[in-house]
Formats: structure tokens, C-alpha cells, sequence
């Protein structure tokens, strides 16, 4: 179907749903009321949507009976833009359908961003790109994260019955942004057809035929389940992050060809490049600066020329790689900052694909990666258009080491 078009200068509300009963949780009382750290969950899941101006409404869906609870939870905030709460339903997609039924009889319309209660961790950068994620012919888009366990489905009889393909998967989180008005058809449609079941509400616009964008979501965007997610989130915080940058060079002489790669993007161009592998200088000088930062040497040591299967290879490989790397030793990847030298070709038009490319990547918002473009005055051999160069630089955060042993 043809994708609608959406306002994006439209007012955005927040439906968090705080419904549901928890019992996997293992508490008397529902957990999105249960205190952690001091304060209830409902409340802390509020406090980003509080924080972020482009925010104008947040609506909360309840339980039945919730209502003291609910009370309690929100005390003090003294936020205009928190509206009387909803009475949820049966069941989650009973409960958002009555959410945005009470938003559209409050005459909404614009983006919602709709939010499960018993996921406190969310910041407000999250929330910052939902809003930002619902652009002209996008009516739906959710944060989501790569799969990093091998996952399989099983058959009827408990056995194995497919692997798939790791790459193409990945676990969704909420907030999940939608254009108002198709959210609501599409649930009054499916109320009307009698289609329940669905686990969320990106599942509800697939079914309704629209196409869902995808977004980076955050890894301690946790939902609390079950009594050990509790525990996990109660236990002493992780050591104290460090930040390390560490800088990347790479360059490649021009030779034959009719494109070059730059930034895992396809450039049209006069010449090719000389490499071993497809030769993407942005790419190769973001992975040095990575593995610079975590002192594990350089690509040449983890991907030498000298080895075939690299002949050819496509350079995201290498900056993936580095990227998990950062991951496994319980870092994170603050800021990824690039320069490209080079007389032709023009890098502008390609600046915002280089970006995105770059971002999906590593996993990042694309606020966190820059990309600028010079040429060096007709200096040089980058001047002479004998070939194009890059300098990466990558701010990254890692636990703090141990202290070393004092010499005798």
C-alpha cells in the first residue's frame, strides 16, 4: 500500500501502558508499581518523557483497581502535560486501543509514542529518537537492537527445526513511534475483525499492511519479567567507564575502476581504488580508531593482506568487528568522528547515506557519528587526485582497570 504521508511538525504524546498484572514477577502488588531504587518503576519510565520538551502529552492506561497505586506513583510530579489516566483492558492490545480511543476523544493528532511501564531504563536520547524517527512517508518505526545469541525455532515436537540467518535478526524494545491516526484504524480494525494476540504494536501495523522503520534502541533499555530481572537491576551498578580516543589514518592510491566505497557506500566515480580488500579508507580508518582505543593493535593485525579470504572483503565486516569487540569488554562507543581528503569525489551528496551506513553499523544514534570532507588545496597526492585519505576518531568508554601491582 502506499505509505501515508505524516506531519511532522505535529504534536507528539506518550501512552505508557501500565496495565498489566505482572505475576511473572512474582510480586502481590503489579511491578510497575514496586519500588526500585527507591522509586516506583511507573515513575521512573515517566521521567524521560518528562524531560524531553517535544513531548506535549503523556498518557498513562491503568489497571482496574490501580487507581491508589497510580496516585502514589505520580505524586509530586506536578506536570500539566499529564493527563488523567486511562482504565486499560484484557489484555496489552485491549489497553493500548483504549489508550489512544481516550487520546483521540481528547481531539489528539500527531505522533504517539507508545511505551511499556516496566521498562524504567530508557533515557531521553531514546525517546528524543522516536520522536525524530517519524518522518514524511513513515507511520511507524521502533527502536531495536542486533541479536548477538544464535536464536532457533522450534517444531511442533520441541526439536530444531531452523536456524535463521543471525544477521537478519534483531529483539524490539519500546518506545515504538506511530502516526496517530493509522495506529488507531489499524486497531479499531483489528477489534472490529476480532484479531487479538499481537505482542506488540508494530506486529499490529505489519498486519495492517504498513511498513515499520527501524531505529537503535539502547542495550540497558531492559524490560523487567521476571523476579531475577529485579534483582539484576537492584545489584551493585557496573565499575566506573573510562573514556579512551584513539585516532585512525588510512589512504589508497587511485587505480582502474568506475566507483570507490567510502563509509560502506557505493560511490560513482572515474576511478577505483588499490587494496586488497574493497578498499573503503573510512571505514578502515573508524575500525584503526576503535582498536586503537582498546589497544588491541590494528586492522592489519586482525585482517592482514597477506591472508585471501580478506581479498575483496566488504570493510563493514572490519568496522563490525571492532565495534563487538568494544561490546565484549563491557564498553560503549560515545562518538565516531570522520575527515575525508579528497579532490573528487564530491563527498556532500553522499554526507547523510555515509551517516546512516556508519551508525546501523555500529549500533549508534546518528547523532553520534560526524562526517566532514576536505580537499588539501591541490597539495600533495591527495591534491595531485592520485588518490583519497581518511582520519577517524573514536571516543569510546571502557570499565576501569584494576589498579597494576606496586613494584617491590
Amino acid at each position: 500500500m502506499p505509505a501515508e504521508r505524516v506531519d511532522t511538525a505535529a504534536p507528539v504524546a506518550a501512552l505508557v501502558v501500565a496495565a498489566g498484572r505482572g505475576l511473572r514477577a512474582g510480586f502481590e502488588a503489579p511491578k510497575q508499581y514496586r519500588l526500585l531504587g527507591g522509586s516506583p518503576v511507573l515513575r521512573q519510565a515517566l521521567a524521560p518523557f518528562l524531560a524531553t520538551p517535544e513531548v506535549g502529552r503523556i498518557a498513562v492506561v491503568i489497571g482496574a483497581g490501580d487507581e491508589a497505586r497510580y496516585a502514589d506513583a505520580v505524586a509530586g510530579l506536578g506536570d500539566a502535560r499529564i493527563v488523567p489516566p486511562t482504565m486499560g483492558g484484557e489484555t496489552r492490545q485491549d489497553s493500548v486501543r483504549l489508550g489512544l480511543e481516550a487520546l483521540a476523544a481528547q481531539g489528539f493528532r500527531g505522533t504517539v509514542l507508545v511505551h511499556d511501564a516496566a521498562r524504567p531504563f530508557l533515557t531521553e536520547q531514546l525517546v528524543r529518537s522516536a520522536v525524530t524517527a517519524i518522518g514524511d512517508a513513515t507511520v511507524a518505526a521502533i527502536p531495536v537492537l542486533p541479536v548477538t545469541d544464535t536464536i532457533k525455532r522450534l517444531d511442533d515436537t520441541g526439536r530444531i527445526a531452523e536456524t535463521p540467518p543471525r544477521d537478519r535478526l534483531v529483539s524490539v524494545q519500546t518506545p515504538q513511534a506511530f502516526a496517530f491516526e493509522p495506529l488507531l484504524a489499524t486497531h479499531r480494525k483489528a477489534a472490529a475483525e476480532g484479531r487479538a494476540g499481537f505482542t506488540d504494536d508494530a506486529a499490529l501495523m505489519e498486519w495492517a499492511g504498513h511498513p515499520v522503520a527501524t531505529f537503535a534502541g539502547e542495550p540497558a533499555n531492559m524490560k523487567l519479567t521476571h523476579p531475577e530481572d529485579f534483582a539484576r537491576a537492584e545489584a551493585p551498578g557496573p565499575p566506573p567507564l573510562v573514556v579512551r580516543v584513539s585516532t585512525g589514518y588510512d589512504v589508497h592510491a587511485f587505480g582502474e575502476g568506475d566507483h570507490v566505497w567510502l563509509g560502506g557506500v557505493r560511490v560513482a566515480h572515474d576511478r577505483g581504488v588499490l587494496a586488497h580488500s574493497d578498499g573503503d579508507v573510512a571505514l578502515h580508518a573508524l575500525t584503526d580508531a576503535l582498536l586503537g582505543a582498546l589497544a588491541e593493535g590494528d586492522i592489519g593485525t586482525h585482517f592482514p593482506p597477506s591472508d585471501p579470504q580478506w581479498r575483496g572483503a566488504a570493510s563493514h565486516r572490519f568496522l563490525a568487528f571492532a565495534v563487538e569487540r568494544v561490546r565484549s569488554r563491557g564498553g560503549r562507543i560515545d562518538f565516531l568522528d570522520l575527515t575525508l581528503i579528497c579532490e573528487a569525489p564530491k563527498i556532500g551528496p553522499h554526507r547523510e547515506a555515509i551517516r546512516a551506513t556508519i551508525a546501523a553499523v555500529a549500533g549508534l544514534h546518528l547523532d553520534q557519528v560526524a562526517i566532514k570532507a576536505t580537499t588539501s588545496e591541490r597539495l600533495g597526492f591527495t591534491g595531485r587526485k592520485e588518490g583519497l585519505a581518511a582520519l577517524a576518531t573514536a571516543t569510546i568508554r571502557l570499565p576501569e582497570p584494576p589498579a597494576p601491582p606496586r613494584s617491590p
